[in-house]
Order: C-alpha cells, then structure tokens, then sequence
C-alpha cells in the first residue's frame, strides 16, 4: 500500500466551500470568521459536518490515517456518527472507520484484496468532532481520477440547529441532507450549529458567500425567546437576499417535538410556525418569486414518533422521513 498524505489535489473536497481558505483544516468556517461569530458557533464549525472525500481509484485496497484532537462522550448519540468516517464504494455503504478507544490516532485498513477495477469512493467526515485527515492508503501504482459528477454544478446549502448538523444520526451519511443528496446526486453544505442557529446576519452572510443552487434554511428551535426569532427570521432571508436575489430558498418550519404533547401550554413550536410562516407570506406578497415553505411535520410529524431519539431530534428514521419529504420540493426547485 502507498500512503498519500492529505490534502492532495487529486482527492475532491466537497461541502466545504471555503477549503481554498482553510486547508488543510476540515473546518466549516473560513479563519476571518472567527470573531464575527460568537464562540459556540465558532467552535462547532470545527466539526466538519456534510464534508465529504471524493475521488475515483482502481485501487482494490483503502486505507485511513486520521487523528482526533478531542474523543468527548455525547449522550444522545453514538460515537461512529458523532466522529466515524463513513465509507461509501460506488453509491453504497460499506463501513465506519473511527477510534474505538481513547487513543485519537488512527490508521485502518478500511478495505484490502479487492478486484482492481474502478470505484466511486466517498468518505464522509463525521458530525461532532474535529478531525485531521492525514493520509488515504491506496494500492502501489493505482489510479486516481476525479468522481463522476453532480447532477447540479451548484451545492445546496442548509442553514439551522443540532437537527441540520447532524443529531443524531448514527452515522455521518444518514444526516438528511445526505440521504436526499444522494438520491439526488446533489452537492451540499451542511451549516448546521448545535443549539446555536439563531439567524445571526453573520451566518446569512456566511451562507450567501456560497454560491448555492438552492438555500435550505431550518433554523427557530434555537432562538431562546420567540421575539428573537420574529426579529431575526425575515431579516435572514433579506440579507441572503442582498446578495443573492434569485437563488430559491425553502423555509422549513419546526419539525414535530413530544414537548408538544406532553407539556401543550408551554411549547414553543406552534407559535414559532406560524413566525416563520408569516415572514415568508410578507416577502412573497412583497414579490420574492424564488421563496418556498415547507411545513417541519410534513416532513416529521405527531405519527413519526419512532423517529425520534429525544423529545427533539430524529435517529435515523426520522432522518429518511425527513428527506422523504424533502426530496419533492428540492427536484422541483432544481429542476430534476
């Protein structure tokens, strides 16, 4: 096997629009950033979140040289999807690769003694923790060529709380935006920042730096005071806005919590729906041609309980309902 260090052009780095700024630190913020953004979205931006290694090889054999600054414990869910690299081979799981124990260094052979033909491999980064790819082990002598490509030339970017970065997910690609962008063949970033998407101007920016086919904006859950998110909601989109006048962005309102059953007279979500809702009838009537909502339990609702880990965020079926849903109004925007 040969170990080729990383970064290397010859591997595609996609969901992380500023890699030209940041290599080769897998972060989801470029560094003039930080600052302009308050410390806990600055330190979740460290989680490379949606990131994905790309590239096709006739190598039969696949190898990871990788170390984790941090191993920290979260309690909703498993450590394979807070930090595992998940492998894919031409569309299809395979395997996680990820330190099993408390040592944050790690070389693994992820696949040997294959047939020497061409494979799509993807890798995606994990959730919650920062990681440090430093090599990709290959056969001697094999190839490496560029992936196939999207069926868009343009990401989709998401913008929100703990459920767009990822909670709780099992694995890195079961996240809803990767499940949807695969049947797709979209690309996507991911600048979801656990309990932290508040609809700050300096996230509208950082999202209208990209230059998106499609943004997806999933973000009220976070705000701690439902003035904040009627403040803030509309004027996120009017930022985005300002840079980007006809890209689409679909709205999507709260997803369904048990709070709403179990404790009726002080959940917040029914209320924060009809905020969002109200923000995107005002701009439609104002005349933004290109502006969608998408109804959160549409998507994950009072029948999909088992589709929850928490009174809050969805495991994996809660993640395929909710590209299920998804799914129709992304082809529809996009063209597909």
């Amino acid at each position: 096997m040969q170990w080729i260090d990383f970064p290397d052009d010859r591997f595609t780095v996609n969901g992380l629009p500023w890699w030209g700024e940041t290599r080769p630190s897998l972060i989801r913020l470029p560094q003039r950033y930080e600052g302009r953004v308050r410390p806990p979205v600055w330190n979740l931006a460290q989680s490379p979140s949606g990131a994905r290694i790309r590239f096709a090889t006739d190598s039969g054999s696949l190898g990871i040289r990788a170390h984790w600054p941090s191993l920290r414990h979260m309690n909703n869910m498993p450590r394979i999807g807070q930090l595992g690299i998940d492998v894919w081979v031409d569309g299809q799981y395979w395997r996680p690769v990820f330190p099993a124990g408390d040592e944050g260094d790690l070389e693994e052979i992820a696949f040997e003694g294959h047939e020497p033909r061409t494979r799509e491999i993807c890798l995606y980064l994990g959730l919650y923790a920062p990681v440090e790819l430093r090599a990709i082990g290959l056969d001697a002598g094999a190839s490496i060529d560029a992936p196939a490509p999207f069926a868009v030339e343009k990401p989709v970017a998401y913008y929100g709380s703990s459920i767009t970065q990822g909670g709780c997910a099992t694995r890195a690609s079961m996240s809803y935006q990767a499940i949807v962008s695969r049947r797709l063949n979209v690309d996507f970033v991911n600048l979801g920042f656990s309990g932290n998407g508040r609809g700050e101007p300096e996230l509208a920016d950082a999202m209208a730096e990209i230059d998106a086919s499609c943004y997806v904006i999933d973000f009220c859950q976070n705000c701690p005071t439902l003035e904040e998110l009627e403040e803030r909601y509309g004027a996120f989109i009017g930022r985005i806005r300002e840079w980007r006048p006809e890209t689409p962005i679909i709205c999507v309102t709260a997803i369904f919590s048990t709070s709403e059953v179990v404790s009726p007279e002080r959940a917040r979500q029914p209320r924060m729906r009809e905020i969002i809702r109200e923000a995107v009838q005002e701009r439609v009537q104002a005349g933004d041609a290109n502006l969608y909502l998408v109804e959160g339990p549409d998507l994950l609702g009072p029948d999909d309980r088992e589709g929850l880990v928490d009174s809050t965020h969805p495991n994996d079926i809660g993640f395929v309902a909710m590209a299920d849903g998804l799914e129709p109004h992304l082809r529809a925007v996009l063209g597909l």
